[in-house]
């Protein structure tokens, strides 16, 4: 049986009342994956933005599988040191990753943040050495819309991103750069420029299960939204 793992920033954990990708990348691989599997991870709440905390459990659907390892606020820079025992403890098989904005907009820099993604993978594959991961490049957001040294920086770190993937990617351990969703509008895939609204939701599990289906032959090619 597979085990799933959801990392990622605040589009990932998603906030009371949403239903999260997650939610969508779940409903697409009951669908298609034709086999058992299940999702993983040491967290399971979403976040409160009142109490400025992670303490809710009010999920637009919550009969599914809630578990993750994502964060509000949190980039390759704070999983970097969390995934290994994170991997270990809930023998995590594929890692669908989502991170990088946070690190480039408050902490680190594009070659910086690409050490930290070495860093990640490193971790991970010490407790599984047959991990695979799948990690989404940083998608369109209103401060790069707006702020074209940041486009820029997003632009590098995209670039060393798929060098990095490609660098690393091995026969035991798959490493996978998936495609952004396409189209992508922060005007209307999003509810503030940055976070997804639903339809975003369900764009970004798409870009997902459409790299799993077409590199590893996870599941199906989704119907687009």
């Amino acid at each position: 049986m597979l085990r799933f793992m959801f990392v990622g920033d605040s589009m990932t954990i998603g906030s009371a009342g949403e239903h999260t990708w997650r939610y969508w990348m779940w409903r697409h691989l009951c669908a298609t994956l034709g086999a058992p599997f299940k999702v993983v991870g040491p967290r399971e709440a979403l976040y409160d933005k009142a109490a400025e905390a992670p303490t809710s459990y009010a999920y637009a659907q919550p009969d599914f599988p809630r578990r993750h390892l994502a964060g509000w606020g949190e980039g390759w820079l704070h999983m970097a040191p969390l995934i290994g025992d994170a991997v270990r403890r809930e023998r995590a098989d594929v890692l669908l990753v989502s991170l990088g904005l946070i690190d480039l907009g408050f902490y680190t820099n594009a070659e910086q943040t690409a050490a930290n993604v070495r860093a990640f993978v490193t971790a991970a594959r010490a407790a599984n050495p047959r991990v695979a991961i799948a990690v989404l490049p940083v998608i369109p957001n209103v401060r790069a819309h707006d702020d074209p040294a940041f486009a820029t920086e997003v632009a590098l770190f995209n670039e060393l991103l798929a060098k990095t993937v490609a660098d690393l990617d091995t026969p035991a351990s798959a490493l996978l750069l998936a495609s952004p969703p396409q189209p992508y509008d922060i005007h209307y895939d999003t509810y503030d420029g940055t976070h997804p609204n639903e339809r975003g939701e369900q764009k970004l599990a798409d870009a997902y299960a459409q790299a799993l289906a077409q590199a590893w032959d996870l599941g199906s090619v989704p119907e687009p939204h």
